[in-house]
């Protein structure tokens, strides 16, 4: 366990690659995956999501993702091969030796999350925030939008929801070239897959979020999982503290 939610952590993934993550707490291991342009810090140190779930006895473990945060932000498009993102979230785990778990992730963590669990992994209970059913089926589309916006940083009209996003991406200086190449990897689940997803699995998202699609149509379409709100849209969600306390009582329960 690291001594404190600040201390960085390296390993290589699968082809190499340098990633980084950042544990707190301990107890029960949960990999909580973040949100596109964002890092393990913001998505979940910075507004106390990961202190609320250790409270309740866990070790949070909490990677940037490949072309985030701390990790490498390769520019050759050979580092990207499509489900990059699930590919290295199950190399860390080989990593961590975990066997018995919980998984979860915001909007992408939530998507790299579920693309995980096709892929193999088998944690005890799942968390897919910040996510809809048409982000899951349709996430080439939605890969559209921010090609969008990094193909026209600048650009953008002020107080836009692109603008925004941009907004968003300097103040994690963010790097845009890894970015573009990282969306190229994203692939759309069938709803036949989404459906295989057998854990039970809290599917959690902003009363105003529609930006990944209906939470509502995604938590319909798994076998066992239940719906719960939290105030505020897609970003805004993120700073609200009834998001770790959501989390932290579904994988406490």
């Amino acid at each position: 366990m690291a001594d404190s939610p600040t201390e960085t952590r390296f390993f290589e993934s699968f082809d190499g690659v340098r990633l980084a993550w950042r544990e707190l707490g301990e107890g029960r291991p949960v990999v909580l995956l973040h949100g596109f342009f964002s890092d393990a810090f913001t998505n979940w140190i910075r507004y106390g999501h990961a202190a609320a779930i250790a409270d309740r006895g866990f070790r949070v473990i909490m990677p940037d993702l490949r072309a985030h945060g701390e990790s490498a932000k390769p520019h050759d498009a050979a580092s990207y091969p499509p489900d990059v993102l699930s590919r290295d979230g199950l190399a860390l785990i080989e990593h961590l030796g975990l066997t018995d778990y919980d998984l979860g992730g915001y909007s992408l963590g939530a998507r790299t999350t579920a693309r995980m669990l096709i892929k193999g992994a088998l944690p005890r209970r799942v968390v897919l925030s910040g996510m809809g059913l048409a982000g899951l089926t349709g996430a080439t589309a939605r890969a559209d939008h921010f090609r969008h916006i990094l193909t026209h940083l600048g650009k953008h009209e002020r107080g836009s929801p692109e603008w925004l996003a941009e907004a968003f991406l300097k103040t994690v200086k963010g790097d845009p070239v890894a970015l573009l190449n990282l969306i190229g990897t994203f692939t759309n689940m069938t709803p036949a897959e989404v459906a295989t997803i057998s854990q039970p699995v809290l599917v959690l998202s902003g009363i105003e979020d529609q930006d990944n699609g209906s939470a509502e149509a995604l938590a319909a379409a798994l076998p066992d999982a239940i719906l719960r709100t939290v105030p505020g849209g897609h970003m805004s969600a993120v700073v609200k503290p009834e998001l770790g306390r959501e989390i932290a009582a579904f994988l406490a329960a």
